[in-house]
């Protein structure tokens, strides 16, 4: 009986170390929005301390919600003593509501004023980090509201709806279905549903992040095979955002895509030891954008997006030198 109870007791104290460590103090809230009043779901997570703290609002995946999986935001934002709210923006994109609308915009602006209210938020370092879907809209809310974050991280982004509407079909998913639900129509045969799509998408707004906003894009060199998000949305973003003279071409995006390998004369041979052993094929920096192409498909790397995220502020020209080597775990995207 002796030796049951100690291994028992052994036991109930692994079982509750177990549980302690895996509490990540994430919780739900409802924050109201000023767009319709509605009660909108959102998790969150407060940093602990009185000091003022950063805040990230990471953004869920194109066909997930606020209850996705958040467990890569959740550790950054653990290990880096951060606030974390991860808003649902009203859900999957396959509603005329979410995919980039009006009330979408609304309920991030909402998020970050709920957080500054009820937290100790430092207003100089509120950083915004998305993929895929979240990767749209990331670029999106830089481009509709850049004087509300210093900084944006944005992997496997889709850029242009009506282009993703096409590219969905092509790769033979779903998606375009989505598309036509949210934007009422076909982009390609209906003029109310293209004018809707490019409302929707980021290119449409980013020219008025330029200079504003520190904005960070990687994507993986395979999406758009192995992935649903060709490259190229990530480029032409980035060469939004970008001096014309530092822009890459059309042709130079096509044989990217196609060939899933970098032209010679884009090639970035130093490398960047954050990204670990996801080597770094593409490195472009411009004004306040950079653009990496890394070894992955739809993946997002959480810990590398945070590690550059972590060395921006309001008020001071982006660091995009390369950062330390460190956690470079890929997390595939869910679509």
């Amino acid at each position: 009986m002796k030796y049951l109870f100690q291994i028992l007791l052994i036991a109930a104290v692994i079982v509750f170390t177990h549980e302690l460590r895996g509490n990540s103090g994430i919780r739900e809230v409802k924050v109201t929005s000023k767009f319709d009043q509605t009660a909108q779901p959102a998790m969150i997570m407060a940093a602990s301390g009185n000091d003022a703290r950063p805040l990230l609002v990471a953004l869920h995946t194109w066909s997930c919600s606020y209850k996705s999986d958040s467990s890569g935001f959740v550790r950054l934002c653990k290990e880096r003593n951060w606030h974390l709210i991860h808003p649902n923006f009203r859900g999957p994109n396959w509603n005329p509501d979410a995919c980039g609308s009006e009330l979408v915009v609304s309920d991030i602006e909402d998020a970050v004023d709920y957080m500054c209210r009820n937290f100790n938020v430092d207003r100089k370092r509120i950083y915004l980090f998305g993929g895929s879907g979240g990767g749209h809209c990331t670029l999106l809310i830089a481009g509709r509201r850049p004087d509300l974050f210093c900084a944006v991280s944005a992997w496997c982004p889709i850029s242009d709806i009506a282009r993703w509407h096409k590219d969905s079909k092509k790769l033979k998913n779903s998606y375009w279905k989505h598309i036509e639900i949210s934007c009422g129509g076909d982009p390609e045969k209906s003029d109310n549903a293209l004018k809707e799509a490019r409302k929707r998408s980021p290119l449409t707004w980013l020219p008025n992040a330029v200079d504003k906003v520190a904005v960070d894009i990687s994507t993986g060199i395979h999406d758009g095979h192995t992935g649903s998000v060709p490259v190229g949305h990530a480029v032409r973003a980035y060469n939004i955002l970008a001096d014309e003279k530092d822009r890459i071409s059309e042709e130079d995006i096509a044989f990217i895509e196609k060939n899933r390998a970098i032209p010679a004369h884009l090639k970035f041979l130093p490398g960047d030891p954050a990204y670990g052993k996801h080597k770094v094929y593409l490195r472009k920096v411009s004004r306040q954008v950079r653009l990496t192409i890394f070894e992955g498909g739809h993946n997002i790397l959480p810990a590398v997006g945070g590690e550059w995220l972590s060395r921006q502020s309001a008020g001071s020209l982006p660091d995009f030198n390369t950062g330390a080597a460190g956690d470079s775990r890929s997390l595939e995207l869910s679509k």
